[in-house]
């Protein structure tokens, strides 16, 4: 497309912009010409206009005997080409030809605000479980890598222009994936302890393990904003016969370590069962203690008053003092002895009525919380947490089971009861078939 200036020479300006629907590098060429057509397509004719859609960045080279200079003009743009706009043009506007060539430059359209995905394949490679370094399992990776060209200074220090094809780009930023991406996937059993036929469930955290190398690499390497690293399947070649040996050692360890957790499940069980089983004898003995302590007292103070009077039978131990007075000092003895025991029992006794407190005294058993089950739509206890911990081991109360206890609002699942959950074996997980 051209406009025309009749009252320049030479007639014909050009408009200076980028029609194509899908691209992401364009160098511009006079319209109706074939790009290399012309011997000085690069000659910018007087009163150009260029047009610069939104998301579009325009550059300008000027070639240099010392180097290539480059003007940047973001989108959106259109205006008359005037040396205002261009920084660097104003500074070489001793190049200008005369009549309609006043300079020449070459001029790259940039796409910045589409985004461009390069899709990769990994075909199988073997990587090694680091528990068993004589295994190498084959593993293939597919994913995708999105990117933009929104820093377009660093993209062009980064890649020579006038050379560029997208398809190279692709190229280069698919082989440094791939490189990149082995390497994570190869070091990934070591870093989350998992063997390599478990890799598969890993497939999130070894994206994030090497989305961050891949953008800061890309962006250094090529100029390009990476936007997201989407690793969508990786795969095991589960006929190799590595994977199938490694799959039946793992699979036997898995076994044994399974076995061995719930023998000591079992194994705690039985302890926590017998010191149960002592707390409460230790618990029934100290209730009963001071029922126990009185019988004894009382069966002291009947056996002093039997032998007392056994003592004076048939006149053993009497001493006549005449007259029909006796005096038999055994039994003033066993009298005064029996006076003691009996006086100190009754003065126990009173002194623990009216002083509850006293150090010598066994205190209240401590009142405990204690639940009813609901079975068969009645109710039954109330139990103790020791009477439940008994029924769980036993089978008779599941976890879904309704219990209720004074403060409640209502029946509630053993479940969701604190202490009551605390007395169920943790779920055990299924041991993982391969």
């Amino acid at each position: 497309m051209s406009i025309f200036n009749k009252g320049k020479k030479g007639g014909i300006s050009d408009v200076i912009r980028c029609d194509e629907k899908d691209y992401l590098i364009w160098k511009w060429h006079p319209n109706k010409y074939e790009e290399g057509s012309l011997k000085r397509e690069t000659a910018i004719r007087t009163n150009s206009v260029l047009r610069v859609k939104n998301g579009e960045v325009a550059v300008f080279f000027y070639r240099q005997k010392d180097g290539t200079l480059e003007d940047y003009i973001e989108g959106p743009y259109e205006d008359k080409i005037k040396t205002k706009n261009f920084p660097i043009l104003s500074s070489i506007i001793g190049l200008w030809y005369e009549k309609d060539t006043p300079f020449q430059a070459e001029i790259f359209f940039i796409n910045t605000s589409r985004s461009q995905q390069v899709k990769f394949g990994i075909p199988f490679f073997n990587i090694v479980d680091p528990r068993f370094m004589d295994f190498e399992v084959p593993v293939a990776v597919r994913g995708s890598v999105t990117f933009q060209l929104s820093d377009y200074k660093a993209f062009v220090r980064c890649h020579q222009l006038a050379t560029f094809t997208y398809e190279d780009l692709c190229s280069k930023i698919n082989d440094t994936v791939i490189m990149l991406v082995k390497e994570a996937v190869a070091k990934a059993p070591k870093v989350f302890n998992i063997p390599v036929i478990n890799i598969e469930s890993k497939l999130y955290s070894i994206r994030e393990l090497c989305e961050e190398t891949i953008k800061q690499r890309l962006e250094e390497l090529y100029g390009v904003k990476v936007h997201g690293v989407d690793i969508s399947a990786i795969e095991i070649d589960k006929d190799s016969e590595s994977y199938l040996e490694l799959k039946s050692i793992t699979k036997d360890i898995t076994r044994r370590q399974t076995e061995a957790n719930i023998l000591n499940y079992e194994e705690q069980l039985r302890i926590q069962r017998e010191e149960g089983q002592f707390a409460q004898h230790m618990r029934t003995g100290q209730e009963n203690l001071s029922a126990y302590q009185s019988t004894i007292q009382a069966e002291v103070g009947i056996a002093g008053a039997e032998a007392l009077g056994k003592m004076g039978e048939n006149g053993a131990g009497n001493i006549n003092m005449g007259g029909n007075a006796g005096f038999n000092p055994m039994t003033m003895m066993a009298g005064m002895a029996l006076g003691n025991a009996v006086g100190q029992n009754i003065s126990g006794t009173l002194n623990q009525s009216m002083n509850p407190s006293s150090s010598n005294m066994t205190p209240p058993p401590v009142s405990k919380t204690t639940y009813y089950v609901a079975k068969d739509g009645n109710s039954t206890g109330p139990y103790e947490l020791n009477d439940l911990s008994k029924m769980v081991l036993s089978g008779n109360l599941k976890k879904d089971d309704l219990v209720w206890t004074k403060g409640m609002a209502d029946w509630t699942k053993c479940k969701d009861v604190k202490d009551i959950s605390e007395l169920f074996p943790p779920d055990i997980p299924n041991v993982p078939t391969y």
